[in-house]
């Protein structure tokens, strides 16, 4: 095994987040609310090793939305379940800062971690859908920058909160009458410019210390925000040259934030085409291309600008000038598809096609996916993958075929070395800020 290790995730969205893969006849209809396939997808990524599985959320829909998000079961209740269906795997959740109070995930995510005994991986994201803030008292969406502030602050006091309790607080001293040392329980007081929090939270630390938080900015301001709280990041790219600009970009900044870059890992998502041959698996994918639904695309492309709708627009003209539009939503995003749709010239037909189709660099036989995962890995551009799970068929032929390549070039684990999602990844269990002694930090295990 070498030093470095491969790190992998599994995206779990039941029939999809594009438009047409529940069409799939692999795949149930209702596999969204159905907790036994999701059971299944995550007992397959364990006994392939994987570091964890990841469940996206978002708190605001329109009946054009992907069938995924039209129905589907909130995360940390998925995740519950799926706790006590595996034993080893880690167990992400996302979840909004701007439209949660941070007591209440403090709480949510202790009480994961503690159900899963220390596997819990918070997502931290501020919402891009302008939409949202209807579904929460609010008239307009909160602004980027304020948004990205309050995720700032959202994450100390929670991570603030899971601190209440220092980890030997609780004697449980049956003789002695003692179930809490008192001076080892800490209110938090804070008082900040978004959240007023007393404190202390009301379960103590658990296996790993805290869950692992995990974000996926690519703005400016997604970008400062995971260099300086994330210990894994998200990142949304679709080549590679991209994707080796945003590692380093990020491993420079977590840097100048004081952090050991090398404890802030980088997960692209990537979709996988894997074949008996490279012509096999190209064809596959031209066939794919070839069966996308160009106005389900032109929804799917207006989500990150709020669901603007370019149906109104001359699909055969140059992709149309939107201004700030997007701005104030998914601005990463946003800003990514204008650029590539002004770099490289595109009609808004092309523009729609071109961003509908998962990012497809990884297609080809067994050996030519697990080369290139590991030309990224080795030259500069990931820590490791998050691997989107369809078709049970086609997860099995990327963990059946890809997984003992990657296994005998000693890049991925045989088997865990650990119980916890910190262990998985090698990231330290963090101290208790209380904690009158500061001893080394200690490997989570």
């Amino acid at each position: 095994m070498s030093k470095r290790q491969l790190h992998l995730g599994a995206i779990l969205t039941g029939v999809g987040t594009d438009q047409q893969e529940w069409l799939h006849p692999e795949i149930p209809g209702n596999a969204s609310i159905d907790i036994d396939w999701y059971k299944q997808q995550a007992r397959a990524a364990e006994a392939a090793r994987f570091d964890f599985v990841f469940i996206v959320d978002s708190p605001y829909i329109t009946p054009d939305s992907a069938p995924h998000f039209l129905n589907r079961l909130e995360p940390l209740t998925l995740l519950s379940a799926l706790a006590g269906a595996t034993d080893k795997i880690g167990l992400v959740a996302t979840l909004t800062t701007s439209y949660t109070e941070p007591f209440n995930v403090a709480r949510q995510f202790a009480s994961l971690d503690h159900i899963s005994q220390g596997r819990a991986g918070w997502n931290v994201v501020t919402t891009g859908l302008e939409g949202a803030a209807g579904n929460f008292g609010l008239e307009q969406h909160i602004d980027h920058g304020e948004r990205y502030r309050r995720a700032r602050e959202h994450v100390q006091v929670v991570q603030g909160l899971w601190d209440s309790y220092e980890d030997d607080a609780f004697p449980r001293d049956k003789a002695h009458k003692q179930f809490l040392d008192p001076a080892k329980q800490h209110r938090l007081d804070h008082r900040g410019e978004f959240f007023s929090v007393t404190g202390p939270l009301n379960i103590s630390r658990s296996a790993q210390g805290q869950p692992v938080i995990f974000q996926a900015g690519i703005s400016e301001s997604g970008r400062r925000l995971a260099a300086d709280i994330a210990e894994g990041i998200f990142a949304g790219v679709d080549n590679f040259e991209d994707a080796r600009e945003y590692y380093a970009d990020i491993k420079r900044r977590a840097a100048e934030a004081g952090r050991d870059p090398a404890l802030v890992l980088l997960f692209p998502g990537i979709t996988p085409i894997i074949a008996d041959t490279d012509e096999q698996a190209q064809a596959l994918q031209r066939q794919r291309d070839g069966e996308l639904d160009l106005n389900k695309a032109l929804v799917q492309l207006g989500r990150p600008f709020s669901y603007h709708d370019f149906k109104q627009y001359d699909l055969d003209a140059p992709f149309p000038e939107l201004g700030e539009l997007g701005s104030n939503g998914y601005r990463g995003h946003a800003e990514r598809i204008k650029r590539v749709a002004s770099e490289q010239g595109l009609t808004l037909r092309e523009t729609a096609l071109r961003f509908a189709r998962p990012f497809s660099g990884f297609a080809g036989s067994a050996l030519t996916v697990a080369n290139e995962i590991e030309r990224w890995f080795l030259e500069g551009a990931v820590d490791g993958f998050n691997i989107h799970v369809g078709a049970p068929s086609e997860f099995a032929r990327f963990t059946d075929e890809v997984l003992p390549i990657l296994r005998e070039r000693g890049l991925f684990r045989s088997e865990y070395q650990a119980s916890t999602l910190r262990g998985h990844l090698g990231i330290d269990v963090p101290h208790n800020r209380h904690s009158e002694t500061h001893a080394p930090l200690r490997v989570a295990s």
